[in-house]
């Protein structure tokens, strides 16, 4: 892992090797497995080889996980609590200033400007306000400037703020101008690069997770240094402060909201980072700073000559009793604690002096009642040395508040008194005795106390100590587990994609399956599909007029189905199609009155395979038919047309389609009164004879053939006509139409 990291930090510019290891690995193990790489050592070759796999790994270890609102019960406080705190009392010039840390694609952030925007409306008033939001991933940061989103963010943001905050636009929502202008993107680095300063906001949510506690507390150092005093440090569910309660104190626990205490630790501590050159404002390097020579302050002279010579040894501590200033010797009252070095007064006190300083420090910081030259006594080297010991709780002031200035003022002079003081001689020897043993069993009880309440807090301190270092665990267990709680929620995202993706490939095939079942369904050509083994496939019903098919015949190959044609192997023909890949087409008759034509085709796939062959079958018995009628109507009007008897050519309905010329000549009709008429609605109905009909319904049905059958009538224009009529029916290929030719024979 670490020549992996190096890779990356030799490419990126950026340093993973204090990230959480669990996560790395997983991160490095999920590329190998898109690569199918095993081997460690071979990735990290293929890594060198492929500068383009750098970068995508550098994109997998930054896991871009948010959404708007995140926790909304947080927000909630955020709103109802904390922002309103935070500008309350403030100048009409004041600018609130908020960071955003690992912001990803930037929904937190405009979460944040989105309440800052409700509460200005709400007060009616408008303030400053600059929200710096940084990531190290450029592509989420793009994201985020442009502040479109997809529609499924209205499942984390109300239909109010919906409407108000946002614009619909195709595929999305896009944030209003008047919120993103709030907001100031930029991609950063917030391990190496220096902090935003003069920070009312800080929010870094689910970055820590994924570091290692060394840099997780370089971070929250960092943070604090960011803050103003009084600046809130807003975090996730699953981390925490740490150690670092003198930094920061608890406002919310629950939803993880700090305010940042005074301190100036941590300004040596960020300047030492290598953070301090972003300090705003700027410094001047010391070697550069220009000394200015000022009048002599008699004030300032005569206040220090005052305070060195004639001050009582005094230190300035917190309210815990830490020393941030040492004035005069203290060496008579304090002395270094054993064990660990400590700067706690009441731990450095000299034997005698613990309780004492502990008694007065409490009073004054909890119950801010100072002690004013309390007198107090030690035994040092067998002398008794007696001084004042004063407790004040100093004014606050801005940016440091609850400070306490502890006193020893001397009552004798350093050469003290004997350890034991003669009495009197009108004191009585026995009462002297008993005095003195009384103060030395009282002694020996105090020194008891003393040594149990030593021991009870060496106790406390060691479960305190076990308990921190239990927390210190579970928190790395909760870190840990919302680590992969948002890794599984990045592929789950991922996964949402891509199933998309698929839903909509699914719904697009279950609609071409649905058009080809309802192609296939009502198409009226039979069709086959067959396998390189000639098994089926598939078929339509229109197949089962060729083959004897069910469905439960998929699978089975073609040869154990008997086929309905005889004329011709169906099978062997299909094999040759499969052999050669040449098509095959043949007409097929499947009964005297049903014929068909059959081709058969190679299969082929989109990638161009011959994976069997399609058997389809057309009914062509409609065409044959209608071929045969122009066949027969063709040698009709050849006939019709070529002799010169009257002739006209009847259809199964005993309508007229063709009629010689000899026919219109003779009796005198025009062509558009004759075709499509039947033969007994011509002319004045002249044709109109049952018998005549009879015998003609008799040829179209049965064939039947009739010769010289008379028919006298007075024709109009024409006279009195004698007509013997030949009647005789022609069968086509396909055995229909049929076709019944009348011949005339006129005579006076």
């Amino acid at each position: 892992m670490s020549h992996i990291l190096m890779q990356l930090r030799t490419l990126t510019g950026h340093d993973f090797s204090l990230y959480k290891k669990s996560t790395v690995g997983r991160r490095i193990a999920r590329r190998m497995s898109q690569h199918t790489i095993d081997d460690a050592d071979v990735y990290i070759r293929f890594l060198k080889e492929n500068p383009a796999e750098v970068r995508l790994l550098f994109k997998e270890l930054l896991i871009n996980v948010t959404s708007f609102f995140r926790d909304p019960d947080a927000f909630v406080v955020l709103q109802k609590e904390i922002l309103p705190a935070l500008l309350k009392g403030k100048p009409g010039d004041f600018i609130f200033r908020v960071w955003v840390a690992g912001c990803a694609t930037g929904e937190e952030a405009y979460s944040i400007a989105i309440l800052l925007r409700e509460l200005m409306d709400e007060a009616r008033e408008t303030f400053k306000v600059q929200i710096y939001s940084t990531d190290l991933a450029d592509e989420a940061i793009a994201v985020a400037r442009a502040g479109l989103y997809p529609l499924n963010i209205a499942q984390d943001v109300s239909r109010e703020r919906l409407q108000r905050f946002f614009v619909r636009e195709e595929g999305g929502y896009r944030v209003k101008k008047e919120i993103r202008e709030m907001i100031v993107f930029a991609i950063q680095n917030v391990i190496k690069d220096p902090p935003f300063t003069r920070l009312d906001l800080l929010s870094c949510r689910n970055l820590m997770i994924y570091l290692e506690p060394e840099l997780q507390n370089r971070l929250l150092v960092a943070f604090h240094y960011a803050l103003k005093p009084g600046g809130v440090l807003f975090l996730s569910p699953s981390e925490s402060i740490g150690n670092h309660t003198e930094l920061f104190s608890a406002i919310n626990r629950n939803w993880k909201l700090y305010r940042a205490s005074p301190s100036l630790k941590t300004v040596s501590a960020v300047m030492a980072q290598g953070s301090a050159g972003l300090v705003e404002g700027g410094g001047k390097i010391p070697g550069e700073a220009v000394r200015k020579v000022r009048e002599t302050n008699f004030v300032e002279l005569t206040r220090r000559v005052l305070v060195q010579y004639f001050a009582p040894a005094s230190v300035v501590t917190d309210l815990k009793g830490d020393i941030l200033y040492v004035h005069g010797d203290t060496g008579k009252y304090l002395r270094p604690a054993p064990g660990q070095a400590s700067l706690n007064v009441i731990e450095m006190a000299r034997d005698g002096l613990a309780t004492e300083l502990r008694t007065a420090i409490s009073a004054a910081a909890i119950e801010g009642r100072p002690t004013l030259e309390r007198p107090v006594q030690l035994e040092s080297n067998g002398s008794v040395v007696m001084f004042g010991l004063g407790v004040r709780l100093l004014p606050a002031t801005e940016g440091r508040p609850g400070l306490l200035l502890v006193s020893f003022q001397d009552r004798v002079p350093a050469a003290a008194r004997p350890a034991r003081r003669r009495t009197s001689g009108q004191a009585e020897p026995g009462r002297i005795e008993e005095l003195e043993r009384d103060l030395a069993y009282l002694r020996e009880s105090y020194q008891t106390t003393i040594e149990e309440q030593q021991a009870s807090q060496e106790e406390l301190k060691s479960i305190n100590e076990e308990m921190q270092s239990t927390n210190e665990e579970l928190q790395s267990t909760n870190e840990e587990l919302e680590t992969s709680k948002e890794e599984l929620q990045s592929v789950n995202e991922e996964l949402i994609t891509v199933n998309a993706e698929l839903q909509a490939k699914i719904e697009q095939l279950s609609g071409m399956q649905n058009d080809m079942k309802n192609l296939l369904e009502n198409v009226s050509v039979g069709i086959i599909f067959l396998d390189r083994h000639l098994s089926i496939r598939s078929f339509t019903r229109e197949a089962m007029r060729i083959y004897r098919l069910a469905a439960s015949d998929i699978g089975r190959p073609l040869n154990d189905i008997k086929s309905r044609v005889h004329e011709l192997d169906l099978l062997e023909a299909a094999a040759g199609v499969l052999d050669s890949l040449v098509p095959f087409e043949q007409e097929i008759r499947l009964d005297e009155d049903t014929w068909m034509l059959a081709r058969i085709q190679p299969y082929r796939t989109l990638d161009n395979v011959i994976d069997g062959v399609l058997m389809t079958f057309t009914d062509i018995t409609l065409r044959l038919k209608s071929v045969a009628v122009q066949e027969a109507l063709t040698l009709a009007d050849g006939i019709v047309h070529t002799i010169r008897e009257p002739l006209i050519v009847l259809d199964g309905a005993l309508k007229v389609v063709f009629a010689s010329r000899a026919f219109y000549d003779i009796f005198r009709a025009a062509p558009d009164m004759t075709i499509g008429r039947p033969i007994y609605e011509l002319g004045d109905g002249q044709w109109n004879i049952d018998a005549l009909r009879r015998l003609l319904e008799s040829t179209a049905v049965g064939g039947q053939e009739f010769s010289d059958y008379p028919v006298e009538h007075d024709f109009p224009g024409i006279g009195h006509k004698r007509i013997l009529l030949n009647a005789r029916r022609f069968i086509g290929k396909t055995g229909a139409p049929q076709l019944i030719l009348v011949s005339m024979q006129v005579t006076p």
